[in-house]
């Protein structure tokens, strides 16, 4: 890990505009690897750093000879979830570090050849598991983006991108992973999150942009964005947002606009000079620190990005944020035009008998409708005390939480005076 090269990336987010590059997977598969080089794991991209390094190489390095800064790493399903499709979940932190090291080796030989530093971020994919849905334990899906991330630090990584993330507790797992990894590491990497915003407007679970600043930025990020599922166009609305109200710099990485079928299957229709447009506009009204390409964009779609921001200097933000605090899909906001936050106790064992009755008989639905009451009778966040002396607090919590957490779209306050029942409803 180099010191001043990390430096210098993040000294690039704070006085340009930083270039990433575009698709990985396509320009992977254009080169017809065989179910050999896929170790027999048909799909599994992240085994070619291992058999086919030289595939992975020629991917980066069509990207920085069209003058981008940053390549991301082949990585993309390096996590629990997905390797635990293919039966490898061991080998996280080797295909991490492999594909890290491959991309560190090339952005150092266009740094030496150029005379121009070029930067690495670690791809931290979402997975296939929804914590929040009770896909995959939080906790596991932690500590292996954790062993993830510590293998792209290992591997040279300048920054770690979690990114086209749909559930807000999964993105929390993987920041959060790869927080602890910083730590455990001694290193000192910028965290950037990119999250993904469907066409009908929300996250896939149903999280507005606003619940995902919210849930997002006291993590500790030092950029939030968005990538995927949309083109520009349809990402403009949320990049507002986040440009009028988060602390963090912002960026943007989407797909050639959206997938239109035709007899030979999907295929991307935005050009490369639309997608230029499309992020000069963004840099000049929004204030962009990085931009990039998803699915759909090619080294000729960054060749003419790069020439259209390469000389912009993003204009200064001024940040209004909005304290408040967030349910899986929206936010709250402290200040309200009512004058006062009104939080529904009736959900608290110690206050409600009710309430108490229905969760020591195991009544989960009954305790979900008196939540639901306390919502349609105007509460703008609901209290959550499972505390009653004889009873296991932790599971009482684990129960409820993960019901109201989809339950209801109001936040959650967490109330309780023990330790382990706090953070089994955060988790």
């Amino acid at each position: 890990m180099s010191a001043a090269r990390i430096d210098a990336l993040r000294e690039a987010f704070a006085t340009r505009v930083v270039v990433a590059d575009g698709a990985m997977g396509t320009m992977l598969q254009e080169q017809d690897p065989t179910l050999e080089d896929f170790e027999n794991l048909e799909g599994c991209n992240e085994i070619l750093n291992v058999t086919r390094p030289d595939i992975v190489r020629s991917v980066h390095e069509a990207y920085f000879a069209v003058g981008v800064d940053c390549v991301e790493t082949n990585t993309f399903g390096a996590n629990l979830a997905a390797l635990g499709e293919y039966d490898i979940p061991e080998r996280v932190f080797e295909l991490s570090e492999s594909g890290a090291r491959i991309a560190r080796e090339v952005a150092d030989e266009f740094t030496a050849s150029t005379g121009r530093q070029r930067w690495v971020l670690g791809s931290m994919g979402p997975g296939t598991k929804l914590p929040t849905l009770g896909h995959a334990p939080y906790v596991k899906l932690r500590d292996a983006y954790q062993r993830n991330a510590e293998g792209m630090i290992a591997g040279g990584a300048d920054a770690l991108l979690v990114e086209t993330t749909q559930d807000l507790l999964q993105t929390k797992a993987a920041i959060l992973g790869a927080r602890r990894a910083l730590d455990a590491t001694g290193a000192d990497l910028p965290v950037i999150c990119s999250v993904t915003v469907e066409t009908t407007g929300t996250m896939l679970l149903g999280s507005e942009i606003g619940a995902a600043l919210t849930a997002l930025e006291p993590l500790g990020v030092d950029m939030i964005g968005l990538n995927c599922a949309t083109g520009p166009a349809e990402m403009n609305e949320h990049l507002r947002y986040l440009a009028r109200h988060a602390r963090t710099r912002v960026s943007a990485m989407p797909n050639a606009g959206l997938p239109v079928l035709g007899k030979n299957g999907a295929h991307y229709p935005l050009s490369p000079a639309e997608l230029a447009d499309a992020h000069e506009n963004f840099v000049r009204d929004y204030g962009l620190s990085l931009v990039g390409g998803c699915c759909g964009t090619t080294p000729e779609h960054l060749r003419q990005v790069v020439e259209r921001v390469r000389d912009l200097t993003p204009p200064a933000r001024d940040p209004r944020p909005e304290p408040g605090a967030t349910s899986l899909y929206q936010t709250v906001p402290f200040r309200q035009d009512t004058a006062y936050l009104a939080i529904g106790e009736r959900t608290n064992a110690n206050g409600s008998k009710k309430f108490r009755e229905a969760m020591l008989d195991g009544r989960w639905d009954d305790c979900v409708e008196m939540a639901r009451d306390q919502i349609r009778e105007g509460a703008h966040m609901l209290d959550l005390c499972v505390d009653y002396v004889g009873r296991d607090g932790v599971a009482d919590m684990e129960e409820l939480a993960g019901r109201f957490a989809t339950a209801s779209t109001l936040p959650i306050v967490l109330d309780s005076t023990e330790l382990p029942v706090l953070q089994a409803g955060l988790e």
